[in-house]
């Protein structure tokens, strides 16, 4: 059932980072119950940006919608929270204690609550009640500047850096340590995951590659960002493109030797005066193939190589495939849960949900029928 089976969590829907989160959490094997604020008259939920039935974020979770502006809501809420183990949510800092439900109450609860807190700019500092998305905590970090071509402009890496790796993988890192801690001490604790920070830890290698002296300010004249020769992408004869990373000089070496590149010049790999000429030269012989000819001569050698693939090709690959990277859940094609367990296995994600009524999740959460029926009565789920 997974190794997180038995945690329970409450997932106060928002966008982003926070559903990613919670949504690893749930493929762990954790049970997730997300709470829906019920909306104004005519408005969607938040969570309602994407089509609710296909939305692979909200996978393995149920759902109940209340009103916390009303007492039986916000208690039903609180209820809710007094019987789990993490409670995550995005909002700006304060909008959780203007409902009612900020850290002091739901841990007055709740002791052992671990209260995960996800924002892009932190629970603290002079920004953190300014809005922003992804790309603007990226920019704070140093992370987006440093990517991009040489003379260009920084190029958006989609939203993995702060929004999935800098907030939804660091929430998940730091609620389940707090959740380690709390099975020790017995007491619970907020969790301040913020995208800036996240996202500067991610450049951890690359500003000790700057303390070292070897990395620079200009875009794409380094080794991790393009500007080596044999670290970068390039356009095949059928324009697809492969991927080359031989850095070590035995894979270097195999892949001079496989693509018949025999110029002496090549020898002179770590000469960073050279690697604009030799990257030129590279592209020109690399595009006298197909893609997948390279690839055939190629991948599945030390050679470094890889396809790049779109998102119809990925799930296709033979390793993706063999190792069933993609898997398909309620018709959807979608990432399977990661990492691997070789005992507590995961069990195979449930679709999202839309349209419930949320009588369910308040059952197996210790609701009585007659308490589900005063809520309704009440108009408060």
């Amino acid at each position: 059932m997974g190794p997180l089976h038995g945690v329970k969590v409450i997932e106060f829907a928002a966008l982003g980072p926070c559903p990613m989160a919670a949504m690893i959490l749930a493929d762990l094997g954790a049970e997730v119950v997300r709470i829906e604020r019920k909306p104004a008259p005519g408005a969607k939920p938040a969570s309602d940006l994407f089509d609710p039935k296909i939305d692979i974020l909200n996978r393995s979770r149920r759902v109940v919608t209340l009103d916390l502006k009303k007492p039986e809501g916000l208690a039903a809420a609180k209820q809710l929270v007094a019987g789990a183990d993490i409670l995550v949510e995005g909002y700006r800092p304060g909008v959780m204690e203007r409902i009612g439900l900020g850290p002091d109450t739901c841990l007055e609860a709740n002791p052992r609550l671990v209260y995960g807190r996800m924002t892009g700019w932190g629970q603290t500092g002079p920004l953190a009640q300014a809005a922003g998305h992804d790309i603007n905590y990226l920019s704070l970090s140093g992370a987006l500047h440093a990517i991009g071509e040489p003379g260009g402009k920084p190029v958006v890496p989609l939203n993995l850096v702060a929004d999935c790796g800098g907030g939804a993988m660091l929430l998940v890192v730091g609620v389940l340590a707090a959740l380690t801690e709390a099975r020790t001490s017995g007491q619970g604790q907020v969790v301040d995951a913020a995208m800036t920070d996240g996202s500067a830890l991610l450049m951890t290698m690359m500003y000790t590659l700057k303390a070292m002296g070897q990395w620079t300010q200009q875009r794409g004249s380094n080794l991790l960002d393009g500007g080596a020769h044999f670290y970068d992408t390039y356009r095949c004869a059928d324009g697809k493109y492969i991927s080359i990373g031989p850095i070590e000089p035995q894979f270097y070496a195999l892949f001079l030797q496989k693509t018949g590149l025999g110029d002496p010049d090549f020898s002179q790999q770590w000469d960073r005066a050279r690697w604009p000429e030799l990257k030129a030269r590279l592209a020109a012989h690399l595009e006298t193939r197909p893609r997948d000819q390279w690839c055939a001569l190629l991948e599945g050698t030390d050679a470094c190589v890889a396809p790049v693939l779109d998102m119809d090709e990925a799930p296709e690959h033979p390793h993706n495939r063999a190792r069933g990277t993609f898997i398909e859940v309620g018709g959807v094609t979608q990432p399977a849960p990661a990492p691997r367990f070789s005992r507590s296995i995961p069990a195979q994600p449930r679709p999202p949900v839309a349209g419930v009524t949320g009588d369910d999740v308040l059952a197996d959460w210790g609701f009585t029928p007659d308490d589900i029926n005063r809520l309704r009565t009440a108009g408060a789920v």
